[in-house]
């Protein structure tokens, strides 16, 4: 008890800053962090994540930053309160997001992209949503360098794919599907429903049609055996 009391002091889970400073930054984080998992459920190796502290020095707490969204291959899904990468195998997040809100600062973010590619991140995305401003960085054997043509860029490791239009940034996963808030997926399934309903009704009305044109017939073959007619014959 002492040694995890101990470690939750020395590491702790968090650095006490708000997840997001206004509404807008807090809906892209959720977004980008919700659509990678939904897009990933089927990969128990891998492991996503928002707002989570990452250490990736033992022995050196002061060394951490907070992805708004990580995503991390070769890991295993599960709770987390921190992510200490000597417990994660010595692996790094591959992908990292950051959502910038008014209050991010340029020597902030420098800092931070130095310790992403200090760290061994692969692919780095940044995305001002009050400037609809969209940056990417890949790793080469050089380390993380900006990737110069992102309209339409795929993500190496996620497959999704990146288009900024006049007014916003919209995400396609592999399949062409595009990147749904939680709203849009509740009225996306609530609207599937509605049409199965209408499909079930159809397919309802369309026996019950088919059964009175039966009943019609077996009536018209008695009263036609009963004037001694065969309506088989």
């Amino acid at each position: 008890m002492t040694i995890s009391l101990d470690c939750e002091r020395l590491y702790p889970d968090s650095d006490g800053q708000p997840m997001a400073d206004n509404t807008l930054q807090f809906r892209w984080i959720v977004l980008i962090k919700e659509n990678l998992e939904l897009l990933l459920a089927d990969r128990p190796d891998v492991f996503v994540a928002g707002d989570l502290l990452w250490y990736p020095v033992e022995g050196h707490p002061e060394i951490r930053v907070a992805p708004d969204a990580l995503v991390a291959f070769g890991r295993p899904k599960g709770e987390r309160g921190s992510y200490k990468q000597w417990e994660e195998g010595n692996i790094a997040p591959q992908v990292v997001f950051e959502i910038l809100s008014p209050g991010n600062r340029s020597g902030e973010m420098s800092k931070k992209q130095q310790f992403y590619d200090d760290y061994g991140v692969e692919e780095y995305y940044i995305y001002n949503p009050d400037r609809n401003n969209l940056q990417g960085f890949c790793r080469t054997e050089a380390g993380l360098r900006a990737i110069e043509e992102i309209q339409n860029w795929t993500s190496p490791r996620l497959g999704i794919r990146f288009v900024v239009t006049a007014t916003t940034l919209e995400l396609y996963r592999p399949d062409g599907r595009g990147f749904l808030s939680f709203l849009e997926l509740e009225q996306r399934a609530e609207q599937a429903d509605q049409r199965a309903e209408q499909e079930r009704q159809r397919a309802e009305q369309a026996d019950q049609r088919a059964q009175q044109e039966r009943q019609r017939a077996e009536r018209l073959a008695a009263q036609l055996r009963a004037l001694g007619i065969d309506a088989d014959s």
